[in-house]
């Protein structure tokens, strides 16, 4: 059988790389809680018609989503976004009308799109979803926070925030009109594709890669002069929060995200360090969404970071220390009978001493090849066990950090250090 490889855009992750996205979802895991942010894990595969309902004419609907027929005849999907997931599990599951819950997941995403630096078809998303809160100062805290995991990644000085207010449904739509009205002059010059947006969503031509697009968006009408006075209020209220936290941003009136359920305010972290793909957080508010989902009229407000970047961020400019301190003891073992007692100690020590990390070495290599990998693997402890060692009742310690002698102790006096070494137990 000839070797399979991963599907396109589907990625391993080795043990190494594993590293960095442990440190990076351990601190974004530790920063939400610090916050009062608690987990909620839902399917992968949900109800095609949760983000059909929800985005329309989104782009990720239309051409990107993996979407299949059940053995039922149910059409299903694999999630190509977590927020309206997220919301279906607190509607399903009573949250909303319980408290204002703040909520936060990490997992993977599916988007059938061409793969390339920082952009995969099974990705990773970790995000916060706030419910119940109509002020801008959860906005603001949402903001700060995100800002608060780029301090304790080290990455802060790479990332600048873009913000922009959408407004309400009313303010959309007669901005949408105006949109329309605009580029009714120059249809001619779009291509099918432009055309469909702006008859189906012309606010999604903000964003456009196009640089034809970008010159004519020049003077088409700027959706600051459609914001209602409320709509405005709120987003001064943000502005002054932000500017009191010390969070440095821009406006940018063409930001709308890629999402159609979006309203009022929505902001992007980007990146100068990684190209095109330089969008690694982004969020807003999207009020009318737990409402198109089945729920009771609620306000909401979120935002994701996409892990692939962010991963790629931190490998570009973080100082990571990437040692493997999952082990402690490696035990070097020069023949069967060794393997199978080292087992043995290895099972008492660990119930001596908690949070132990024990490797056994059973391919029984020569004694230096051993100790090479001893070492390789970031233990501080190499135990050896051979003949010498079985006959006496003893085991040889070696220090692998320091230049210290190798001498033989009993299991007794080993526990005892071991004890006194990781001051658990």
């Amino acid at each position: 059988m000839s070797k399979i490889a991963t599907l396109r855009g589907m990625n391993d992750l080795t043990p190494e790389e594993v590293r960095v996205w442990n440190i990076a979802e351990e601190i974004i895991k530790r920063v939400f809680t610090s916050y009062g942010y608690e987990e909620i894990r839902f399917p992968i595969v949900e109800k095609t018609e949760l983000f059909t309902r929800s985005n329309e004419s989104a782009d990720i609907v239309t051409k990107e989503m993996y979407t299949f027929e059940d053995k039922g005849g149910d059409s299903i999907s694999l999630r190509p976004e977590g927020t309206a997931g997220c919301v279906r599990a607190a509607i399903d599951n009573d949250l909303i009308r319980i408290d204002s819950p703040r909520l936060w997941y990490q997992g993977p995403m599916f988007r059938y799109e061409r793969p390339q630096k920082g952009r995969s078809r099974q990705f990773y998303q970790s995000s916060a979803e706030v419910f119940g809160i109509r002020s801008p100062e959860i906005d603001a805290e949402l903001i700060i926070l995100s800002s608060r995991i780029w301090k304790e990644l080290g990455i802060e000085k790479n990332l600048s925030l873009e913000i922009n207010n959408l407004g309400d449904e009313k303010t959309r739509k007669s901005y949408a009109k105006s949109l329309q009205d605009y580029f009714k002059s120059y249809e001619e010059e779009l291509d099918p594709d432009l055309r469909k947006k702006i008859n189906e969503n012309p606010l999604r031509v903000l964003d456009s890669k196009s640089d034809s697009i970008k010159n004519l968006l020049n003077d088409a009408p700027k959706i600051s002069d459609f914001i209602s006075e409320n709509s405005q209020s709120d987003f001064n209220d943000l502005i002054f929060l932000l500017k009191e936290a010390g969070i440095k941003f821009s406006i940018n009136q063409k930001l709308v995200r890629g999402l159609d359920y979006y309203n009022q305010t929505v902001y992007e972290w980007k990146t100068d360090q990684l190209g095109a793909q330089d969008t690694v957080c982004g969020g807003g508010r999207y009020d009318n969404l737990v409402e198109e989902l089945g729920g009771k009229p609620c306000s909401a407000t979120g935002f994701s970071i996409g892990m692939e970047r962010l991963i790629l961020l931190m490998k570009e400019t973080a100082e990571l220390n990437l040692d493997n301190k999952s082990v402690n003891l490696f035990f070097v073992c020069l023949t069967k009978e060794s393997v199978q007692k080292a087992i043995m100690y290895s099972e008492s020590l660990r119930e001596k001493v908690s949070n132990l990390g024990i490797k056994i070495n059973m391919g029984l290599e020569g004694a230096g090849s051993q100790f090479k990998k001893a070492d390789k693997s970031g233990a501080s402890l190499a135990l050896i066990l051979g003949d010498d060692e079985l006959e006496s009742n003893t085991i040889s310690i070696k220090d692998l950090r320091s230049n210290s002698d190798q001498e033989a102790i009993s299991y007794d006096d080993l526990v005892k250090r071991i004890k006194k070494i990781y001051k658990k137990g």
